[in-house]
């Protein structure tokens, strides 16, 4: 029995060591660029650039051209910009509310499908924890539109020449008030 358990001991110890390969990695997969099956040589680099590329130079670029993959993302980053485009309104985006030079509200507003909504800061207040929020109301009717601040602010304002002008019924007082958007 010795005999056996010597002869075997020796048959594992000079038999070849054979290295088990690591276990795989999947995020090493991910990331790691594979080659299309039927591809039998790495594609070609591009040049190496000798001189700096200006902007007056058209048909160079630093980068060389785009592979299929990025100019198909690409398509699909414009695609999308241009769906969610379609769907904003004339009130969508960037506005304040001036009365005599100064500005008294700045607003960020959506306009999806006829439904408008906001948020507000007030300018006059920085800092204050109260100098900003969200509109309460936003009301448009043909021409006009009604914007209802906290704390009980509102401004009525009717479309005329390409702009909005009307009046902010503000702590009591009225107020001339036009709106225009920020740039």
């Amino acid at each position: 029995m010795r005999l056996a358990q010597a002869t075997l001991l020796l048959a594992l110890l000079a038999a070849p060591a054979t290295a088990q390969p690591p276990p795989a990695d999947p995020i090493d997969a991910l990331l790691r660029p594979s080659a299309p099956p039927d591809a039998a040589e790495p594609a070609p680099r591009r040049p190496a650039l000798t001189a700096p590329v200006r902007i007056e130079q058209t048909g160079k670029s630093p980068d060389g051209p785009p592979s299929p993959a990025d100019a198909a993302y690409d398509s699909r980053l414009k695609s999308s910009q241009a769906s969610a485009r379609g769907f904003e309104g004339p009130l969508d985006g960037g506005w304040t509310l001036h009365a005599g030079g100064r500005a008294l509200y700045i607003l960020q507003l959506t306009d999806r499908n006829g439904s408008v909504e906001g948020a507000w800061r007030d300018p006059r207040r920085p800092g204050a924890l109260d100098a900003s929020g969200f509109i309460d109301q936003v009301e448009r009717v043909g021409d006009a539109l009604t914007v209802r601040f906290a704390g009980g602010a509102v401004a009525v304002l009717r479309a005329a020449e390409g702009r909005w002008s009307g009046e902010l019924s503000e702590r009591g007082r009225m107020e001339a008030v036009s709106l225009s958007r920020n740039p």
